[in-house]
């Protein structure tokens, strides 16, 4: 199957798409169970407390330099850093839910660590940093690894290319350069704050599952690409084959419609001479009308494959002219071809090697003419003739029987029927209809 430019494009982009979604199968799949399963609700402050004495609930209090204190009941307090109410976003008179992260320095102050709940709502820390929604990271990953996929099975699948082992391996290598640079711009997610940024804004560019995924991008590209290089290596090769096939059949034809032309043309100018000979100059023109119709006829349609059966037998006619002229009253054609018959199709010049060959191979006196009959039975053109045989045989060679089935063969894929008996010669060559 010939892949062009369009169906291979897409191609390309339909196995990218199978990379990505591979690539983020685990990612996509806790996505969907953390949707099917949504999280139970928090319980409320109070059995927080309860189970869990590291948790505090009071107010904010911040004071004039910056510095906080997160007040509850008893009178006792909790230290609130500066940089952690201006990250947080946090104000005077909030009531917290928090951590207390207790310190073993005697008499140290305890801190405030993480906050759970925020004036009775539960503290979105995405929200604060902007993190984007687990759907928009996921959307984002899958549009990425289709790009760096396709990029790369473009690079090693080329519409037009000389496949060899050399030109393959720098198509690797150029993959391998595309892909570290799509590397370098991927979006990865900041561990500090959440944000997508690119890979190379970040402090540290070395991401072990980003490399990771990118390298199973690369590694499927190529085997792909390797895969696509030996389709198109057997689909050169057959199509080479059948290059060579269809060049060795027109060879093949041509010869024998070579070999064709020669024998009739030798047969036609002995014939011509007799007439010169015996100073018949009116039937010598009309045999030479006759005969030039019949080589234009064969300079016309020797090189076609296939021709309606009524131009064949209008041939015949002035073919069977020349014949008459050598042969008087002794030589007759009983043509019955219905008129619906004529359009139907057979390889050209299949009647006068036919016609030849009774000629040749009978004899045609006076007291036993000879009938050659042209009908058409059961999808077949037959030509049928009585033998009789000559008293001093002409050697055979069986050439023009022979390139007969052979061309025949060649065009259509049929094969001619012979029917020899002791009083009878029946050729059948097969008909196409045209409408079929």
């Amino acid at each position: 199957m010939k892949l062009h430019a369009g169906s291979n494009i897409l191609l390309n982009l339909l196995v990218a798409v199978a990379v990505s979604l591979v690539v983020n199968f685990s990612y996509l799949l806790l996505l969907l169970v953390d949707q099917k399963n949504d999280p139970a609700p928090p319980p409320p402050p109070e059995e927080v407390l309860r189970k869990a004495e590291r948790l505090q609930c009071g107010a904010l209090h911040v004071s004039p330099d910056g510095h906080g204190y997160l007040l509850y009941s008893g009178g006792d307090s909790i230290y609130v850093p500066m940089q952690r109410i201006r990250r947080l976003g946090l104000r005077d008179g909030d009531s917290l839910v928090a951590e207390v992260s207790v310190t073993h320095v005697p008499l140290a102050h305890p801190v405030m660590g993480k906050v759970l709940r925020r004036n009775g709502a539960e503290f979105d820390y995405g929200s604060l940093f902007k993190r984007p929604a687990e759907s928009v990271v996921l959307t984002l990953q899958l549009i990425y690894y289709v790009l760096i996929s396709f990029i790369l099975l473009s690079i090693l699948t080329p519409v037009r290319f000389r496949y060899s082992r050399r030109r393959f391996i720098v198509r690797c290598v150029w993959c391998l350069v595309a892909a570290a640079g799509l590397y370098f711009v991927a979006l990865v997610t900041e561990w500090r704050t959440g944000r997508l940024v690119f890979n190379f804004m970040t402090p540290r560019m070395l991401d072990y599952v980003l490399l990771l995924k990118c390298s199973f991008a690369v590694v499927v590209s190529m085997l792909y690409g390797w895969v696509y290089v030996l389709i198109m290596q057997q689909q050169a090769v057959a199509m080479e084959n059948e290059q060579l096939k269809n060049e060795y059949l027109t060879t093949r034809y041509n010869m024998l419609v070579g070999q064709i032309n020669p024998h009739f043309f030798f047969n036609s100018l002995n014939s011509l001479s007799m007439l010169v000979r015996e100073k018949h100059h009116d039937k010598a023109l009309t045999y030479i009308d006759q005969l030039s119709y019949t080589f234009r006829y064969i300079i016309q349609n020797g090189q076609n494959t296939l021709i309606p059966l009524g131009e064949e037998l209008d041939f015949i006619q002035a073919y069977g002219y020349l014949f008459k002229i050598r042969y008087a009253d002794k030589l007759f054609f009983d043509v019955d071809v219905p008129e619906e018959f004529r359009t139907w199709l057979l390889p050209a010049l299949s009647l006068q090697p036919l016609v030849g060959n009774a000629v040749k191979h009978n004899a045609i006196t006076t007291v036993r003419p000879l009938h050659i009959a042209i009908r058409v039975r059961d999808g077949y053109l037959e030509v049928a003739n009585p033998k009789a045989p000559k008293l001093e045989t002409e050697p055979s060679t069986g050439i023009g029987l022979e390139n007969l089935r052979s061309r025949v063969h060649l065009i259509t894929g049929r094969e001619i029927v012979v029917v020899d008996t002791d009083t009878e010669f029946i050729v059948r060559v097969p008909l196409q209809n045209p409408a079929l």
